[in-house]
């Protein structure tokens, strides 16, 4: 079911909800896209999924700022939290690791359960470990955030279909239209700023899941790895020849890694 809410700030989400009882989990997308890259996850899942359209993407609100300041996305997703109404797992895919990181900085964990980084990074920046790109990323750029149509459709179409291998063409040209629904202005926004997380990822005091794809050329394993180490305890693990979005490569082996850790959490 799609739906929508306003935040305390009067921006208006997108959200699509789907599952009964079984614990929360909310699926946090990446650079744009839209909650309907989590198809896969919301088609009859064994937990209650709620996945939004972070602002600026997919059917929210194409706000005129926010884009570079942690609190406003740290809102949306309390927003978002609310509305779940119990502790939530929280799932970052790619620049989602980042929202999730900007609502721990302002909110702490008291509304979750337990978190799960996707091929995520959890800073931004130059020379920031978690926010490790890889060449597939950097040959994006700058082209991917372009006005002109002749330079932006390509560059994000070789972005999308290059960065999960054998992605099917339906999913593909949907992500394709996802990210050409993200006006360029916005694009570019959510690379302007400059953030560091050390201390937030080493205040985590719930339990993480680091899931990330060997193949991954949008996100480097490293910012994985950095993420991994800094917060007590967290586990990693590692998806064989699995590029960026092993959610959509291997979905019925992803779907039941996150069903098992969210059970394991709502112990």
């Amino acid at each position: 079911m799609q739906t929508s809410l306003l935040t305390a700030e009067g921006v208006r989400l997108s959200l699509r909800e789907s599952g009964g009882d079984g614990p929360a989990v909310v699926l946090v997308h990446g650079w744009a896209q839209s909650g309907e890259v989590w198809t896969h996850q919301l088609a009859a899942p064994p937990f209650r999924a709620t996945a939004p359209d972070l602002r600026g993407h997919g059917d929210s609100e194409v706000t005129e700022d926010g884009y570079r300041d942690p609190a406003a996305w740290a809102a949306d997703l309390k927003a978002v939290l609310d509305r779940v109404g119990a502790p939530a797992v929280l799932v970052g895919w790619s620049y989602g690791g980042l929202v999730v990181t900007d609502y721990l900085r302002v909110h702490g964990t008291a509304a979750v359960a337990g978190l799960v980084l996707v091929g995520a990074i959890t800073e931004i920046g130059r020379d920031r470990p978690g926010g490790a790109t890889g060449p597939l990323m950097r040959r994006a750029l700058p082209d991917a955030l372009s006005e002109d149509p002749a330079v932006a459709v390509p560059a994000l179409t070789r972005f999308i279909t290059d960065q999960a291998p054998g992605l099917e063409g339906a999913v593909a040209q949907r992500m394709i239209g996802a990210a050409l629904r993200v006006p360029p202005w916005v694009r570019r926004e959510l690379f302007r700023r400059d953030v560091g997380s050390a201390d937030v990822l080493r205040s985590v005091d719930r339990p993480t899941l680091v899931l990330h794809g060997t193949a991954d050329q949008v996100v480097d394993p490293a910012a994985g790895e950095y993420a991994a180490a800094l917060i007590p305890g967290a586990r990693s693990h590692r998806y064989p020849d699995v590029g960026h979005a092993p959610f959509l490569e291997r979905p019925e082996r992803f779907t039941a890694d996150l069903a098992a850790f969210a059970r394991e959490v709502a112990r």
